[in-house]
C-alpha cells in the first residue's frame, strides 16, 4: 500500500492508479499496477523484462490425439527452443515469424546502452528463467493450445538498468519518496533516447515470443503432420503506449498488467500447475481498459524455496510433464495467488474466452 501511495503521489499521475487483482510488490512500482502520466514516463514501471509478455495459439490437435507419455515432446521443446542462459548457435530468425528484421536491427545502432548484437542475435527466440516457460495446454473441450510466456531477454534488462540509473540522476527526481520512482520528462533528451530504446526493446520481446511459437510448433508438426494451427494472440504486459484516455494523451504504463479495451484478445497465466485464461477485454475506463497479467505472487522466490520441497513441487504439479526438482521450487504452484479467484475479481474488466490446463511445461 506504501509503495502504491508513493506512485499516485507522483506530480505527473494523471487521474489515479488502476490496481490489478494479481497486485505485488515490486521493484519501485508495484507489479499489478497501472500508471498514467502526462509528460513523463517512469522507467522503473516498466520493471527491467521490457515488453515481457505472452502468447498463445490454438490447435487443431485434441486430447485423444496425444501419446500417454508426453516426455518425448516435452524433450524436443527443449531441444529446439535454449532455455535459462542458453543461446541458438547459429540465428532462428526468418520471415516466417515477423517483417522487416533488417530495419529492426539497423534500429540496434542507436540503442543508448552498451548491449552486444552479437548476444542479442543468438537470444532471440529463447526462453529465459525464473516464471517465463512454454506450456501445452488442453481447454475445457479438449482442444491443444501452445502458450508460452517470454520477454526481451539480456538485451532489454541491461536496456531497463541503464534507463534507471540515469533517470535517478536528474534533478526534478531528487525529493521523490522512493527513488525508482524516478521519471523522464516530455520533451527532453533523455526521455527520447529511453523511448527510442523502450519500443526496441518492446519490438524485440514481441518478435522472440512469434519465434519461439514457431520454432514449439514446428516441434509439434514434426510428431503430428496433420495439425494446423488458427491465427496466434499476442500481448505485453510490461510496457508503455501512449493513448487517450479521459479524453487527456497520457503515457500508459502497465507493469504486470495487459491492455483489455473493448474486444481486445488476452492471455493471463495462473502457476505451472494450475491452468490459464485466454479473455476478451470489457474496455473498463477506470483501470485504462487493463487487466491482471497473471495470478500474481503471494509470497518471495526465497520464502518459497525455505518452506516447499521438491515433493510439495512434484504433489502440486500432478499431471503436467515438467521440472520437478529443487531448482524450480521458487515457482511452485503454492506461492502464486489462486487465479480462479483473481478471474472472479475482474469479472468487470474481462471475459473468459477459454480456460486452460498445462499438460506440458517447460521452464529454464
Amino acid at each position: 500500500m506504501r509503495q502504491l501511495h508513493n506512485i499516485s503521489a507522483l506530480p505527473w499521475a494523471f487521474k489515479h492508479i488502476a490496481v490489478m487483482p494479481d497486485v505485488h510488490y515490486g521493484k519501485g512500482a508495484t507489479v499489478g499496477s497501472v500508471i498514467a502520466m502526462r509528460d513523463a514516463v517512469s522507467p522503473a514501471a516498466v520493471g527491467v523484462d521490457i515488453g515481457c509478455g505472452m502468447a498463445a495459439v490454438r490447435t487443431s490437435l485434441t486430447a485423444s490425439d496425444l501419446p500417454d507419455d508426453l516426455s518425448r515432446l516435452r524433450s524436443e521443446i527443449e531441444k529446439a527452443v535454449p532455455v535459462g542462459f542458453g543461446m541458438h548457435r547459429s540465428t532462428a530468425f526468418d520471415v516466417r515469424d515477423a517483417a522487416d528484421w533488417d530495419a529492426f536491427w539497423k534500429g540496434f545502432d542507436s540503442l543508448a546502452a552498451s548491449v552486444q548484437l552479437d548476444r542479442a542475435v543468438h537470444q532471440m527466440g529463447t526462453l529465459g528463467g525464473g516464471n517465463h516457460f512454454i506450456e501445452v495446454c488442453l481447454d475445457t473441450g479438449g482442444q491443444v493450445w501452445v502458450m508460452l510466456h517470454s520477454g526481451s531477454r539480456g538485451v532489454g534488462n541491461i536496456l531497463a538498468q541503464h534507463h534507471i540509473s540515469v533517470a535517478r540522476t536528474l534533478a526534478h527526481n531528487a525529493e521523490l519518496p522512493d527513488p525508482d520512482l524516478a521519471v523522464f520528462l516530455a520533451k527532453t533528451p533523455e526521455m527520447a533516447a529511453y523511448r527510442h530504446d523502450l519500443y526496441w526493446a518492446q519490438d524485440y520481446a514481441r518478435r522472440n515470443r512469434a519465434v519461439m511459437l514457431r520454432l514449439v510448433c514446428s516441434v509439434i508438426r514434426a510428431q503430428f503432420p496433420q495439425v494446423r494451427y488458427e491465427e496466434p494472440i499476442s500481448c505485453h504486459h510490461n510496457y508503455v503506449a501512449e493513448e487517450t484516455h479521459f479524453g487527456t494523451d497520457v503515457m500508459v504504463t502497465r507493469k504486470g498488467a495487459i491492455r483489455a479495451g473493448a474486444g481486445d484478445l488476452g492471455i493471463i497465466p495462473g502457476s505451472m500447475g494450475t491452468g490459464s485464461y485466454i479473455v476478451r477485454g470489457l474496455g473498463n475506463p477506470d483501470s485504462f481498459q487493463s487487466a491482471s497479467h497473471g495470478a500474481g505472487r503471494r509470497m518471495s522466490r526465497n520464502k518459497a524455496r525455505k518452506q516447499f520441497t521438491e515433493a510439495d513441487l512434484a504433489a502440486q504439479t500432478a499431471g503436467v510433464e515438467c521440472r520437478k526438482d529443487s531448482g524450480v521450487v521458487d515457482e511452485i504452484p503454492a506461492a502464486y495467488k489462486d487465479i480462479d479467484q483473481v478471474m472472479a475479481n475482474q469479472s468487470d474488466l474481462v471475459e473468459i474466452v477459454a480456460k486452460l490446463k498445462q499438460i506440458i511445461c517447460v521452464k529454464g
